[in-house]
């Protein structure tokens, strides 16, 4: 019975903590209206902004509930929020398969809104699914060669100039910015990006992830290969950008964190590839004086294009509502918002100009046009609708981690993730019959073999 009686009391205790923390009831005559997204300090400006226009309404932040099996969950059972977050295009279309993605194809044409013309083109993915629209684009980014100016002082050197260049003639000077004391230790690397960046890399050689059917992994292609190499020898043949290792013993020796982006704001880099959104956190260090120029390139110049999307859940007995919240997306006061707070891009093209991507806040910011016309050479992002994205991407990470920590070559390590994608994309077409179909009659189609099921 004690135990019992203890546990009635967790219980009631939980029960009552629960109860206190839950957000106050909206006034009467205002809809409450759940978001799920990031912690962001930036989506804060949103939700104010947004509430400020529509008075009869108000958004509430829910950051506890991201992730994708929460949504599709708690959707399904009628408790899901009304607005959530997409971060890719194998999460929207879990999100239509899963039958809680709402279809605002009409309305958004009934507002004028050409999503095919009106947004960037690497956006898309995140909102179009079999050609129907779900959502609309919070934000988009294609990555640039940010500069530090402090470390280009100190070695003597001109800044970079805005213009097309491919690594091969930016090797020279990587290797002039990495810099050591008189005992070894590492004061500046060239160059760095974060390892989940390295389809930036994959599309200028060529490389894809999977066929254009997306039947199968090509990752053992010599394309995709080459581009592994190529990271690769950054860091242990031509020695401009820091290994695993490195990046753990500038960690210990300034205290800074793993990310390229707090590396750059400490000046333990010169040169990084990152997006517009590093900003969030770069202006936070004092002084910090930056550039931006366009990337180099590979044997093709083009990158890689990300973002994310809101979508209304369909389930929302508050979905009309929620629609105002999209339409809110589409228009100046969002996107103006979006482009000064420098979270990427504003998702619609006719306002990111000059006059809207400047912010007054911060005068030495003379770099933010170079974002906007390197967007049209962003690849969307490809995905496989025959095997789950999640697991692909945890295998082929697995590999890449492997050929940065110099533990297998970019050929075995890529052999090894096409393999093993599409052994899992076998696996999936066995439990899945009407999938095998779809597979089967696009296999047949293009008269070739691919994996067996």
């Amino acid at each position: 019975m004690r135990v019992f009686g203890a546990l009635l009391l967790v219980l009631v205790g939980a029960s009552l903590i629960a109860w206190k923390i839950q957000p106050a009831p909206a006034p009467p005559g205002i809809t409450p209206l759940i978001w799920v997204s990031d912690d962001n300090p930036a989506r804060r400006a949103h939700i104010e902004q947004f509430n400020r226009l529509n008075p009869d309404l108000q958004i509430r932040l829910d950051p506890d509930n991201g992730g994708m099996e929460k949504v599709i969950v708690q959707s399904l059972a009628g408790v899901g929020p009304d607005l959530f977050d997409c971060y890719g295009a194998a999460q929207l279309a879990a999100y239509v398969k899963a039958g809680i993605a709402w279809d605002v194809t009409e309305e958004l044409r009934k507002d004028g809104v050409d999503i095919q013309h009106d947004v960037w083109g690497a956006t898309l993915p995140y909102v179009l699914y079999e050609g129907r629209t779900y959502g609309f684009p919070a934000n988009t980014a294609v990555d640039v060669l940010w500069f530090n100016k402090d470390v280009f002082d100190k070695l003597g050197l001109p800044y970079l100039e805005n213009r097309p260049r491919t690594w091969e003639a930016f090797l020279p000077l990587a290797k002039k910015l990495t810099r050591r004391d008189a005992d070894g230790r590492i004061q500046h690397f060239g160059l760095s990006f974060d390892p989940w960046a390295w389809k930036f890399f994959l599309y200028q050689w060529g490389g894809r992830v999977y066929s254009d059917d997306g039947t199968r992994c090509v990752l053992d292609s010599p394309q995709a290969v080459g581009a592994v190499q190529f990271l690769h020898d950054l860091i242990y043949k031509h020695k401009a950008m820091p290994s695993p290792a490195d990046e753990e013993a500038l960690a210990q020796q300034g205290g800074w964190g793993s990310a390229s982006i707090k590396f750059l704001g400490a000046g333990r880099l010169a040169t990084a590839v990152g997006g517009r959104w590093w900003l969030c956190t770069l202006r936070d260090y004092k002084g910090l004086r930056l550039g931006a120029v366009e990337s180099p390139h590979g044997p093709l110049r083009r990158f890689w294009g990300y973002g994310k999307s809101t979508v209304i859940n369909c389930n929302s007995p508050r979905r009309r509502q929620a629609l105002r919240f999209l339409r809110y997306m589409t228009g100046l006061p969002y996107n103006r918002l979006i482009n000064q707070q420098a979270d990427g891009l504003a998702p619609m093209i006719r306002y990111c100009t000059d006059k809207t991507l400047f912010n007054p806040h911060f005068p030495q910011e003379d770099y933010h046009r170079v974002f906007r016309e390197v967007m049209p050479l962003g690849e969307p992002e490809q995905i496989s609708p025959f095997v789950n994205a999640a697991a692909a991407e945890q295998l082929i990470s697995i590999q890449l981690d492997l050929v940065r920590r110099d533990a297998k070559s970019a050929a075995a390590a890529m052999k090894t993730a096409a393999e093993q994608v599409n052994e899992e994309m076998t696996k999936n077409l066995r439990r899945n019959p009407a999938l095998r179909r779809q597979w089967e009659k696009l296999t047949n189609a293009n008269n070739r073999e691919g994996v067996a099921p």
